[in-house]
């Protein structure tokens, strides 16, 4: 919570200060978050093995804690545009290398009869962080005279107070990892043994990861309708507070129901987000469709780590949550860098309503075969 509080402070005015104060164009916005999560989901593959191979989760984690915290420094004293782009890839390998083994973390001290409860209930703890930093954020916009550079100071604090908190509360006990399995992991056999259920999973959530382009551009449609500088971090409370209400919700659902009925629901609220930001013309619009958006990621996100710790096998569990997250980070560069142009070329309505259409073709490709759950592995 604490790190997603220090993030959404700074995420939810970056889009606007490479805008209007180092005069960075829309088309390098959607590159720099392109690259951004391409290089988060990129490393998480090796993180996540790392962590299958030495039988430890907690080191890696608080190494990339402490990256993400240290490099946040570079964003209140950045001059140039490249400064940014620098500071956000190395922010986001340092969320990399955390969050496959804390996934893998998480799904090893629950049972499979509540992994939909337990990652829904990380998501709405976390995003609650991304509700309360936005907030902050507008008042220290508000006190300090649109100050940009300062929120991004103060916003470090709680990045480092995480750190505090992660080495004197999280405790772990080291798994024991077979003789005969105690190897880096990605590996062509291992790769043989993910079955075809999960490869089902990834190419899914890869889909919806390219109809679901960076949130930056929410800001930015928030600001592009008129929305005071010092307002526009709300955008992003708005999207995580209904992404935190649903997430725990969801996930607890995702345990019952048919888990194909469920994601194709999120799918059509994503349609329903991405055509009502195309279309906005005021602000009310502009939050509707954000609230939309919060509401697709609570459907769906708890849902998707759920199926995937169900549908790959025990001692692969690291790895595989890095496949999922590359196959996250080349639909997020190619989503973002695409959006980024197409808003330069034809405006918003463009960027949006392409997403719209990726996503409708994930719901038709839903219909084609049912998703893994724990009670029902052969499907």
């Amino acid at each position: 919570m604490l790190t997603a509080m220090s993030t959404a402070m700074i995420q939810g005015l970056l889009p606007v200060f490479l805008v209007r104060v180092l005069g960075a164009s829309m088309a390098s916005v959607g590159l720099i978050e392109g690259l951004a999560e391409a290089a988060n989901s990129f490393i998480k593959i090796f993180s996540g093995a790392t962590s299958d191979w030495i039988g430890r989760r907690k080191p890696l984690v608080v190494f990339g804690y402490a990256l993400s915290a240290t490099v946040k420094t570079l964003f209140p004293i950045a001059e140039t545009v490249p400064t940014v782009l620098a500071a956000r890839v190395i922010d986001r390998l340092g969320k990399g290398i955390r969050d496959a083994p804390r996934d893998a973390f998480l799904a090893d001290i629950t049972v499979p009869e509540i992994r939909g409860s337990g990652f829904g209930l990380r998501l709405a703890l976390a995003i609650a962080g991304f509700v309360f930093g936005p907030l902050i954020a507008v008042a220290l916009m508000r006190l300090s005279g649109n100050d940009f550079r300062l929120v991004f100071w103060i916003a470090l604090a709680p990045a480092y107070l995480s750190i505090v908190v992660l080495l004197l509360a999280v405790k772990e006990l080291p798994f024991a990892v077979d003789a005969g399995e105690r190897r880096f992991s990605i590996q062509g056999k291992d790769l043989a043994a993910l079955p075809a259920r999960f490869w089902w999973v990834i190419a899914i959530a890869g889909l919806l990861a390219l109809a679901r382009f960076s949130q930056a551009f929410i800001v930015l449609k928030a600001d592009d309708v008129g929305l005071e500088a010092a307002f526009l971090p709300i955008m992003l409370a708005v999207m995580y507070l209904v992404y935190s209400m649903t997430a725990y919700p969801f996930g607890v659902l995702a345990d019952y129901v048919d888990r194909r009925l469920q994601l194709g629901i999120g799918a059509v609220v994503l349609i329903g987000a991405d055509v009502i930001l195309a279309t906005a013309g005021d602000i009310w619009w502009t939050v509707l469709g954000a609230a939309l958006w919060g509401l697709q990621m609570g459907v769906t996100q708890g849902l998707l780590g759920a199926t995937v710790a169900d549908a790959a096998p025990d001692h692969l569990r690291g790895v595989a949550f890095g496949f999922y997250d590359v196959a996250n980070g080349v639909a997020a560069l190619g989503a973002s860098a695409g959006a980024g142009m197409l808003w330069t070329v034809a405006g918003p309505a463009a960027a949006f309503g392409t997403g719209a259409f990726i996503a409708a073709a994930a719901t038709l490709m839903l219909m084609l075969r049912p998703l893994p759950k724990a009670a029902n592995l052969s499907a």
